[in-house]
């Protein structure tokens, strides 16, 4: 068409013709028109990894060059607050939401819902009820609902139905599969032909929490360990690397949580203040929930309120608003909360553990690792502090995909990138409303094209058939322009 209308076409009339066979112009379809280069191109990628209990400080304590080079070629952020309470299903729920616990309705790894009459623990299949999880919506199912397509390894909640939803590729979780096996299943699914590969993933490995509950994370024996995980970053870096995709994944490393040195001589025995038969135990130490009989309330708080002084007791209602712990039926009517370094017990007959973790989220013991890179990365950057509920904000920002109302801050992490991302992945087009304009907008435009157009051959044609004119005066000739321009 375009060589048709240039000088020299040759055939005014067929251009006239083929204008007048074209459907009228609407906003709605120059918009649609206008996605097609932006929806081919290829989405994001970013994956997400948690090693459990990976405190801050630990890649500090002995040689870790594989998180160097991640530092290095990306970003770390020194401290990172994350939610209370800082218990591993809580944490790795709010990672995936952005939201608080008393959001996302995690609150613990042991919990009672009055509602409900149902109890949930992480030792038993109740987590595989979606019913726990459902009061909020997880990045994975996100992405998938917005065309995406997402992989979880292990992950806490990610083999469970939430919404309807389970990732499109999924492991069961099996604590005695291998890292190494993790992570090649994963590298797969991002290094699969481009209609099946993911575009998010989550991957979870249990060290060094395990280590540093049984040994405490003071423990000589713990370099070992944190030098095993640096490792298992390294082969992480080199299976994507192998599968040609290591500059094309967002890699973001942290975890849940840090990690606590306990003291047998640290015991708080709640036998010795007050009656077992007055209240039901629901969550473990360091944060312990308690549930009163029937009308027993008072009488539990009164002898638990004052009873030591390296415990804080408080009612649901008091519970200190900056934990955002409070707005939640599975939060109990009693909250006791230990010192760091202490732990509550019913008597000293229960098992003791020479790490925990669970404390007040400030405590920079309690605080985890963050590092990260890629292409939506700065380069060897380090951020003093951030949330660890403004990673999700980040995560779908670089994903193109609008958040979910959330407790995270975009604003406040937006330093880490190197540019502002741009959105690729393909937007539903608006909807054009019946009562609309445009079709009657669009056609008036085609209209006025092919008037436009009749005027120019027009006057085109007159002048070369009457050449005569060309030699009166200038008086003469404009009167002619002028009408045919009307």
């Amino acid at each position: 068409m375009l060589s048709c209308l240039s000088r020299g076409g040759g055939r005014p009339l067929l251009c006239l013709w083929l204008l007048l066979l074209l459907p009228p112009a609407s906003p709605h379809r120059l918009n649609q028109q206008g996605r097609r280069g932006h929806s081919a191109r290829e989405r994001p990628k970013l994956l997400l990894v948690s090693f459990d209990g990976f405190r801050w400080d630990y890649i500090d304590r002995v040689p870790t060059p594989n998180f160097n080079i991640v530092i290095e070629e990306g970003v770390m952020v020194r401290e990172v607050e994350n939610v209370y309470i800082t218990k591993t299903f809580p944490n790795h729920y709010s990672l995936v939401t952005g939201l608080y616990a008393e959001t996302h309705g995690i609150v613990a790894n042991e919990m009672y819902d009055p509602v409900l009459n149902r109890s949930f623990s992480i030792e038993t299949d109740s987590i595989y009820d979606s019913t726990w999880w459902e009061e909020a919506v997880p990045l994975w199912v996100s992405i998938q609902k917005g065309g995406g397509r997402s992989g979880a390894v292990m992950w806490p909640g990610s083999d469970v139905r939430i919404h309807g939803v389970l990732p499109n590729q999924y492991l069961l979780y099996n604590s005695s599969v291998p890292f190494e096996t993790r992570v090649e299943r994963i590298v797969e699914w991002f290094s699969a032909p481009k209609e099946v590969a993911v575009d998010f993933g989550v991957l979870y490995w249990e060290e060094p929490d395990e280590s540093g509950h049984s040994l405490g994370p003071q423990s000589p024996l713990m370099d070992a360990v944190i030098a095993g995980i640096d490792e298992k970053l390294g082969f992480l870096m080199n299976e994507l690397r192998k599968a040609g995709i290591y500059e094309k994944v967002n890699l973001v490393v942290t975890s849940d949580h840090g990690m606590a040195q306990l003291s047998p001589d640290h015991i708080i025995e709640l036998d010795e203040y007050v009656s077992r038969d007055l209240y039901t135990w629901v969550d473990k130490s360091p944060v312990v929930g308690i549930l009163p009989k029937e009308g027993k309330l008072d009488e539990v708080y009164s002898k638990l309120v004052d009873a030591n002084p390296n415990m804080a007791v408080y009612k649901k209602e008091d519970i200190p608003a900056h934990f955002h712990y409070q707005h939640n039926a599975r939060i109990m009517p009693i909250l006791i909360e230990a010192k760091e370094g202490w732990t509550i017990m019913q008597n000293r007959s229960g098992h003791f553990i020479l790490g925990n973790h669970g404390y007040d989220n400030t405590l920079r013991s309690m605080q985890p690792v963050f590092v990260a890179r890629g292409p939506a990365f700065r380069q060897n950057y380090v951020k003093n502090s951030m949330r660890s509920v403004d990673l999700y904000p980040l995560m779908c920002q670089i994903l193109s995909i609008p958040p979910l109302p959330n407790n995270g801050s975009l604003a406040d992490v937006k330093d880490l990138l190197s540019q502002e991302p741009t959105p690729s992945t393909p937007s539903v087009p608006p909807k054009v409303n019946e009562n609309s304009f445009a079709p009657a907008v669009g056609s008036f435009l085609g209209v006025a094209m092919v008037l436009g157009f009749l005027v120019f051959y027009i006057r085109q044609v007159t002048l070369k058939q009457l050449p005569s004119l060309r030699h009166r005066s200038r008086e003469m000739s404009q009167p002619l322009l002028q009408d045919l321009h009307l």
